[in-house]
């Protein structure tokens, strides 16, 4: 994946991206839910 002239190369390949990306969307529903519940 390329932004700009810097290459960006995921840990782990394929699988390891998946990962990253699954994580950043758990991540970002677990900090909705923890907002809501705490304001």
């Amino acid at each position: 994946m390329r932004i700009g002239n810097t290459e960006i190369r995921p840990v782990g390949g394929g699988p390891g991206c998946l990962l990253m990306i699954l994580l950043s969307v758990l991540a970002s529903v677990l900090l909705t839910v923890l907002v809501n519940w705490v304001f």
